[in-house]
Order: C-alpha cells, then structure tokens, then sequence
C-alpha cells in the first residue's frame, strides 16, 4: 500500500469512528480521494503526501473543471480540503498546501423547482380521494395508500429531506405531543411541530396499519416486509400520485422541501425559523429561497407601502 493510499485510509477511519459522519458522506469522500488518487498515479506513479503541492491540487482543479458540473467540483475540493486539514491538525505534513491557495468557484445560481399551492392540494386531494374509495381496509392497497398519504403530507408539513424522512425512527414520531424528530445532516438534531389535525389524524391510522400494539419494527415508514421504507421507494410513489393528479410535471420529493420553504418566506416568516425547520447549518443556503418569492415582494410594495395611499399630481 503505498503511502497516500494509507493516509486516505486512515483519514476515512478517522473520519468514520471520530467525526461519525453518515454513510453517504462516507462514501463521496472515497470516491473523491480515490478519483485524485487515480490522477495522482498518472502523473508518474504514486507520490509521498508531503509532495502534493500547490501545483498539483491546481493541476487536478483543471481537469475537474473540465470534466464535471461546478456543484461536483466544489464538493470534490470541499473532500480535498478536509482531507489536509486532517493531515495538518495531526502534524503528517508540514505545509498544507490549500493555505497557499485562493480558490473562487462561482456556480451558477439555480433556483429550485417548487410547486404552487393549488398543485399541492390538487396532489393530496387524488391521494385522500383514492383513499375513500379503496375497498377493504384490511387490504394492502388500502394501507399502502394510508403511507402514501402520511409520507406526502409530512414533506410537505415539515419540509424534511426525503432521507431525513425515511430514516425516521418509531421514537422519534410522538403523536400525543404532535411532533417528529428529525436527525438531519452533521447530525444535527431537530423538532418539528406536526399542527395539522388532518396529518394527526392520518398518522395515528398509519400507525394502527403499520405498528399495531407497539410493533417491534425500528423504522417508522416501513414495507410490506417491514424493512425501513427507501428513498427511492418514495421516489417512485411521488411519481404515481402526480400522475393520478393530472398535475403534468416531473415532481420529486425534495421539491416539497422546496415549496415548503418557499410559502413560508411568502407568508413573511422570518427566514431564521425556516433556517431551523429545514436544518440549514447557516442562512446563506437558505437564501436561496428569497430569489423565488420577487412576484411576492411587488405584491406587497404595490399593495401597502404607504406611498400608494396619496396623489401628488392631479
């Protein structure tokens, strides 16, 4: 094993056992290590860390740029950076060679897809009326609806990602205080009020469907077999339902995260509760959201700012 093959190692150990980062992250960071490894092999076989320098990590940047979306790039580097800070705080280089580096990658701003309220309504009224007609509520059809039901109304009721959503223990849903528990990224910890009496509602029958009596299930969204229910299982439900809406749109799940943040900032809450509701580590992420809210803002200044209550010029 050569010598930068055991510092990635020791870094994903380290980054697993001491930080506790998730799966995921997990397994971006050793793809990316191993994508700058592979370059690093061809350009004259393997190097010592301490080698990597300035001119190399600008060389790799290049053609980082060239091959992949901006978003990529900078996660790569965000890898690349977390990589040699371990390696500096450690002391198994000298120089970390980001610190002689000033790196500006602008992405290009692209604003989120949202849906518009009638769409979202439009969506839960197909499901609710597939509901009252499904026949036999001893049936499979019938409680698969019920957690098609419970899955749309808490994405759009608490703007939680789809895998915050999936992993959602059954502790960590408490339907007499009428909040869920999220655990979301760098695992940050959040509560999420559930004021809906519709949602309490057909939560509590999702639950006597699915945990009759306390099931031993661990997961709150299961299926039929009981296992944990999986993203993409969402996914392709979502898919469904805005078929069977006629809404006429490619809908994901992440976009009601998207249009719940959105409607909130239209109805003027402060965007630093939204910052909590959605788990954003700081406000610039949740900025984004003022970008689609424009035909809002002119609503409000046309309608009431003083200025439009008086006429100088007859």
């Amino acid at each position: 094993m050569s010598n930068i093959e055991k510092t990635i190692t020791d870094f994903l150990l380290h980054c697993r056992v001491e930080k506790n980062l998730s799966i995921h992250t997990l397994k971006a960071y050793r793809l990316d290590l191993n994508q700058f490894f592979q370059y690093l092999s061809t350009q004259g076989g393997a190097l010592d860390i301490e080698k990597i320098d300035k001119h190399i990590l600008r060389d790799f940047l290049q053609e980082l740029i060239a091959k992949n979306k901006i978003k990529t790039v900078k996660r790569k580097i965000a890898t690349l950076k977390a990589l040699f800070n371990y390696l500096e705080f450690d002391d198994k280089i000298t120089v970390n060679p980001f610190r002689k580096m000033r790196i500006q990658i602008k992405e290009p701003l692209h604003l989120p897809l949202i849906l518009a309220l009638n769409e979202v309504k439009a969506l839960l009224l197909s499901a609710y009326n597939e509901k009252q007609s499904c026949s036999g509520r001893t049936s499979y059809s019938y409680k698969s609806i019920v957690r098609d039901i419970a899955v749309l109304e808490l994405l759009f009721a608490t703007g939680t990602r789809v895998s915050e959503l999936c992993n959602l223990k059954k502790t960590d849903v408490d339907i007499h205080q009428n909040y869920i528990k999220v655990n979301g990224k760098g695992s940050r910890e959040r509560v999420i009020q559930v004021c809906s009496p519709e949602i309490i509602a057909i939560l509590k029958e999702y639950i006597d469907l699915f945990h009759p009596g306390g099931s031993y299930f661990h997961y709150f969204f299961i299926n039929r077999l009981g296992k944990r229910l999986s993203e993409q299982s969402v996914r392709f439900m979502v898919k469904k339902r805005t078929r069977s809406a006629h809404l006429g749109k490619d809908v994901t799940p992440h976009m009601f995260r998207h249009t719940f943040a959105t409607l909130l900032l239209e109805e003027e809450v402060d965007i630093r509760y939204i910052q909590q509701l959605l788990g954003h580590s700081t406000i610039t992420t949740t900025q984004i959201y003022t970008h689609i809210t424009q035909h809002k803002q002119k609503e409000i200044l046309s309608t009431r700012h003083p200025r439009g209550s008086f006429k100088l010029v007859q």
